[in-house]
């Protein structure tokens, strides 16, 4: 008799976590924590060795990535015969010279597929350090938690089958390294015909503005930060601009290569970044995650973008305040 009350009550814990997820956006959620939390835990495992780039860890994280998109029916993207964009780059660090990808999937717009909008985040990290204690980098919140928002979105629209533009999932390799890969990306784009960029980086933990809110690096350089406000009013979620103006979060992050070209392309963020002690350092684990946290954003997300993605709003263009910017 205590089993099945126990079980009764854990069955009714989950049911009202998840119905409480469904009220904060108001929306149907395709999108559940139990997905969230195979794809988080999958990408940040040990087996991952810490997807640094130009090992067989992030090769892993590669194979892992194409294997959802291809479970989810998404086209190629451009020319390319499958889902990974694969380049050659000389590391800064060492001067080595690397191949790697970025896993690219498609899902075709209707009535404007001639008009794009990325989702992205780097899957990359920082790989296994010859350090005593647990040497492995795990970047679970840095990016496990983003690429697990991607993965899940791109689920959450090709059910919905509400964009009318295309929408193309990007996972962003070396960006540790400087970008390398949204660079790549970038220079063979006609970025008129990008409309808007997404961006995920660590969104696994709290902010300092509360639960259910999230911030947008580069909030005042575009509208595109006003139409997500707009569309999450009556959700219980908030999104504010970046705090952390000093920390330059714009430019250090892979939203920066498009933005370079013009496109409104943000970073979504939840973490408070001057206080996080588990940044590029091994305990950086799913354990100091909230799965909440990151399924509650990424549900925020799709309800805050689906007016760019159905092609009803347009973001401006970004605004670059100087030269060097």
């Amino acid at each position: 008799m205590k089993r099945i009350s126990f079980l009764f009550i854990v069955c009714f814990i989950i049911f009202s976590c998840q119905k409480s997820i469904k009220n904060i956006v108001n929306i149907d959620p395709t999108i559940d924590s139990l997905l969230v939390k195979k794809h988080l835990f999958t990408l940040a495992s040990d087996e991952m060795e810490g997807r640094k780039v130009g090992t067989p860890g992030i090769e892993k994280a590669a194979s892992y990535i194409e294997t959802e998109f291809n479970n989810l029916g998404l086209t190629f993207y451009d020319s390319l015969h499958g889902y990974r964009q694969t380049f050659t780059f000389k590391s800064r660090e060492d001067n080595q010279v690397i191949t790697t990808s970025n896993i690219i999937g498609v899902l075709l717009g209707k009535s404007k597929k001639e008009e794009y909008v990325i989702i992205s985040a780097h899957y990359d990290h920082l790989g296994i350090k010859n350090i005593s204690g647990d040497s492995i980098f795990n970047g679970a919140n840095d990016n496990a938690s983003g690429v697990t928002g991607v993965l899940t979105l791109a689920k959450y629209f090709k059910e919905k089958k509400l964009n009318e533009r295309t929408i193309i999932f990007v996972a962003f390799t070396a960006e540790e390294m400087g970008l390398v890969g949204s660079k790549y990306f970038g220079k063979g784009i006609d970025s008129s015909k990008y409309i808007a960029g997404i961006n995920l980086e660590m969104i696994g933990k709290s902010p300092k503005f509360g639960s259910n809110t999230a911030w947008l690096t580069g909030f005042d350089r575009s509208d595109l930060g006003q139409i997500i406000q707009k569309n999450l009013l009556g959700t219980g979620y908030q999104l504010f601009p970046d705090p952390y103006l000093n920390y330059n979060l714009f430019f250090r992050s892979d939203n920066a290569s498009l933005a370079r070209l013009g496109v409104p392309s943000h970073s979504f963020s939840t973490t408070s970044v001057d206080l996080d002690q588990d940044y590029h350092q091994p305990s950086d684990e799913v354990q100091t995650l909230n799965i909440n946290v990151i399924t509650q954003t990424i549900i925020a997300i799709a309800k805050g973008t689906e007016s760019v993605i159905n092609g009803q709003d347009t973001p401006s263009r970004v605004i670059l305040t100087n030269g060097k910017n």
